[in-house]
């Protein structure tokens, strides 16, 4: 019962998903929230696991159907997510992440912030629970990103952050550290139940083989964030 359950919205969840682009090298998806962008010890549906059974469905490929994670969205995040569909394409993508050239841009909305724009520069290491904290130069990872405020509408502020390096939970480990975790962030802020309002809505890069340049954006229309709508389509 319980397989056939999980069959049942597997089906569901392929048949919902939101795809931006595809071609046989790369495939770009909108991850919504609170689904895992791979299998972990839940066992619980994954964004890597989705899109190996859209491309063996709609292709009608046999056996396992190669998909590369380049990169990753924490589970309560939503947004654009690029998968490689070779070897090949996989380890091109994943330069760019490496030489900068891969850019991922993030809106957040952030209780009572009120600084126009700047940067958060820290270092970070990660605690056997998968808690991110900051710590010193010796002991972690550099982390960086730059912020710009967009709007705010009472105490809440729609921000923009273009994430320079991609360290474990780093967007809300910089803002908490600087006094301003997320709005519902139940692992840094405060626990009341609502959704992380922290979502992917650009990425940058080049294809992995023709080499021109692809930007795709996607705004979120969920939750908070429905509170800004109209500064996304103005």
């Amino acid at each position: 019962m319980v397989l056939f359950y999980h069959a049942e919205y597997m089906q569901d969840m392929k048949n919902k998903l939101e795809i931006l682009y595809e071609d046989n090298q790369i495939i770009v998806v909108v991850k919504p929230i609170n689904i895992l962008s791979q299998s972990d010890s839940t066992l619980d549906i994954d964004m890597l696991t989705l899109v190996k059974e859209y491309i063996k469905e709609k292709y009608n490929k046999p056996g396992n159907v190669y998909i590369g994670l380049v990169h990753r969205l924490d589970r309560p995040t939503g947004g654009i997510m690029v998968f490689a569909r070779n070897s090949k394409a996989a380890k091109r993508l994943s330069n760019q992440i490496q030489n900068k050239e891969f850019k991922k841009s993030y809106l957040a909305v952030i209780p009572g912030f009120n600084k126009q724009k700047g940067e958060l520069t820290n270092y970070i290491d990660k605690d056997s629970n998968g808690n991110s904290f900051i710590t010193t130069k010796d002991k972690g990872k550099y982390a960086e990103l730059k912020y710009g405020l967009i709007k705010k509408i009472d105490n809440l502020s729609l921000v923009k952050i273009d994430l320079i390096t991609g360290r474990h939970h780093q967007i809300r480990i910089q803002f908490k550290n600087i006094g301003y975790p997320l709005y519902g962030d139940q692992r840094y802020g405060i626990k009341d139940n609502k959704q992380l309002a922290l979502f992917a809505y650009r990425v940058e890069f080049f294809h992995p083989v023709s080499k021109e340049r692809m930007v795709f954006i996607k705004y979120p229309n969920y939750g908070i964030f429905n509170k800004f709508l109209e500064v996304f389509y103005e």
